[in-house]
Formats: C-alpha cells, sequence, structure tokens
C-alpha cells in the first residue's frame, strides 16, 4: 500500500492502551487512531446500530475511505463490500 502511495490508518473505538497490544500482537504495518467517543466515526456515519441474535448495540460498520491528500473522498467501500482477505487489491484495484 505505502509503495501505491498509500497511508492506511485505522480507527475503532478501542482504547490506545488497546490499540498498541493489538498493534504488536498482529504486527501491524500502520496507525490505529483511538476514538474511544466514536466522534469520528459519529462523523464518517460508521457508528451505527447493529443487531446479533436479536440483540440491538452500537458498533462500528467496517468501512473504507479512500481520501485524496487534497482531503476528498474519492472512494467508499462498504461494510458489505468489504473483503478482508482480499482488501487491499480492492483499494489499490480501483
Amino acid at each position: 500500500m505505502k509503495a501505491a502511495g498509500y497511508e492506511v490508518i485505522g480507527v475503532s473505538k478501542d482504547s490506545v492502551k488497546s490499540h498498541q497490544g493489538f498493534i504488536s500482537k498482529q504486527e501491524l504495518p500502520f496507525n490505529l487512531i483511538a476514538d474511544t467517543d466514536t466522534a469520528l466515526q459519529q462523523e464518517f456515519g460508521v457508528w451505527v446500530e447493529k443487531s446479533m441474535y436479536g440483540r440491538k448495540y452500537m458498533g462500528t460498520s467496517r468501512t473504507t475511505f479512500v481520501i485524496t491528500d487534497g482531503g476528498i473522498v474519492e472512494k467508499i467501500i462498504g461494510p458489505k463490500e468489504v473483503k478482508t482477505k482480499d482488501h487491499a487489491n480492492q483499494i489499490l484495484n480501483k
């Protein structure tokens, strides 16, 4: 991704401490933002009501935003479109 000029930044509600452990354990080559108050996720419209086994709760809708250096959202890959095992190719092969 970096070779193609992309910077990957992940966002979740988890704490900085939790992110540090996850980054180490998974050997992530990118940064994570601790959006503990969900303000950023709400701004992007990905903090949504979810449902599992009939139980409703608030959570993050896994969505990828490709944003230009100028701050323009170039592409959105929604939760039903994200293929985790092939996600880099989804981004690189716009």
